[in-house]
């Protein structure tokens, strides 16, 4: 299902092709500005320190602040930088480096850091000269648990970088092996005095409302709930932000996209009902969903996430691809963008049934009919003999993508790793090349979240 608000449909092709041939040109050559200018400023042999982060979701990033921060305390120069600013020849000139990485899916490095993976880690490199220390963040619920720290760790140690500690491994922001990695920093700099690192505490919300979104849907129930702070002081937040959520009785927080911005009032977000294979309920969609009465109190706090918040992009054309659940962080950009007037925007949506899935349909029709969406591609996959999917109208709108690409879009991704972002992933690359996806990815135009 396409719905278009151009009139013009025709697009002349040279003209197309030399856009697209301009786009890749300009996304190659900023890319290559960036990584020089990191490069310029490289530490020479003067002591100084380089703290490296590659970030999914900010809390890596956010730990590696701490990390440079705990240094500077200590009177030590350092550098904050992004793994994927950084080159061999970086690498070869660092006497002490500190690396804090987070794992991607099954395994897989952050999107930023992908460049870096593949052009970098895997080659031989001396590094007799680098000393090192690894803090690797993971989940243990997936098979390969701080996958990328690992492969880092392994491959530094191949090329004869030296430990300073050994690697520490973060299961899902555990605190004991966050002081383990704070008390070596301390180590490390000589200090005894390392600040408290504690992320902000959690506030009593009030479950203000709740309502099913897809009755009669053959998928999970799908919620849409509303929070209010309890001591009636709204936070702010940015599009694109996270909530975390803790239930009673269960010590491990989940993360929500935030449905909705500041000015509505309310953190909304979009819960669907995690069935656990012997039929219970997950522990905190399971609480919000089905336990939690209306003004119920709720354990919350807001996080930022840089990784998918507009930022750089706020003026720019934007391209919105997500699946069920994700269209909530998808849903807080548009409404940022119809509140600023930016755009163009461009919404690609998949779900099960239209009858019965359709999230959010009032206000994807409503931005249809006011122009703050000029293009939505709706993707119901059982809603026909044969499956359909986000990523098949990706391929389909080919010429269109690259035009938006070329004329500076950015793409927004949110919504399930499996299946989907890995397929639109994959048709990405084959409508823009991967290496000008990847330059994408280096630059911030090409932004996930995606669980």
């Amino acid at each position: 299902m396409s719905v278009t608000t151009d009139a013009s449909r025709l697009l002349a092709a040279v003209a197309l092709l030399l856009a697209y041939l301009l786009m890749c040109a300009l996304i190659a050559h900023a890319a290559r500005r960036q990584r020089a200018g990191i490069r310029q400023g490289a530490p020479a042999a003067d002591g100084g320190w380089i703290v490296a982060f590659a970030s999914q979701t900010g809390n890596a990033e956010e730990l590696a602040r701490h990390s440079a921060d705990s240094l500077r305390l200590a009177g030590i120069p350092v550098r904050l930088r992004e793994l994927a600013d950084l080159g061999a020849a970086d690498l070869q000139a660092a006497d002490r480096l500190l690396f804090v990485v987070s794992t991607y899916g099954e395994g897989d490095p952050p999107d930023s850091a992908a460049r870096f993976a593949d052009r970098v880690i895997g080659q031989d490199l001396p590094l007799a000269r680098l000393h090192y220390a690894l803090l690797a963040l993971g989940d243990s619920s997936y098979a390969h648990f701080c996958g990328f720290g690992k492969e880092l760790d392994q491959w530094l140690r191949r090329q004869g970088a030296q430990v300073l500690c050994e690697r520490i491994e973060v299961d899902r922001l555990d605190g004991a092996a966050i002081d383990a990695w704070r008390h070596q920093l301390s180590h490390l700099a000589g200090t005894s005095d390392a600040p408290d690192w504690n992320a902000p505490a959690f506030a009593d919300w009030r479950l203000a409302e709740r309502r099913l979104l897809n009755p009669g849907s053959a998928g999970a129930p799908v919620h849409h709930l509303e929070l209010e702070p309890l001591d009636a002081v709204l936070p702010q937040w940015q599009s694109g932000d996270l909530a975390q959520i803790v239930a009673p009785g269960d010590p491990q927080p989940r993360e929500y996209s935030i449905a909705s911005i500041t000015a509505d009032g309310r953190v909304h977000l979009l819960v669907r009902l995690h069935l656990r294979p012997n039929g219970s309920h997950g522990a905190v969609s399971g609480w919000l969903t089905t336990q939690a009465q209306a003004g119920a109190r709720i354990r919350m706090r807001l996080r930022e996430h840089r990784r998918f918040r507009l930022e750089q992009n706020a003026e720019r054309p934007l391209i919105l691809i997500g699946n069920g659940t994700g269209i909530a962080g998808l849903r807080s950009h548009l409404k940022a963008r119809a509140a600023s007037g930016n755009g163009p925007n461009w919404l690609l949506f998949g779900e099960r049934h239209v009858a019965s899935d359709f999230h959010y349909r009032e206000d994807i029709d409503g931005w249809l009919a006011s122009g703050v969406l000029q293009r939505a591609d709706l993707a119901f996959s059982r809603d026909q003999p044969q499956r359909r999917y986000v990523q098949h109208c990706l391929l389909e709108a080919g010429d269109t993508l690259r035009a938006w690409v070329a004329e500076g879009a950015a793409i927004y991704v949110c919504g399930s790793l499996k299946g989907m972002a890995e397929e639109v992933d994959t048709a990405l690359a084959q409508l823009l090349g991967r290496a000008a996806l990847d330059d994408l990815g280096s630059v911030g135009r090409y932004r996930r979240d995606v669980y």
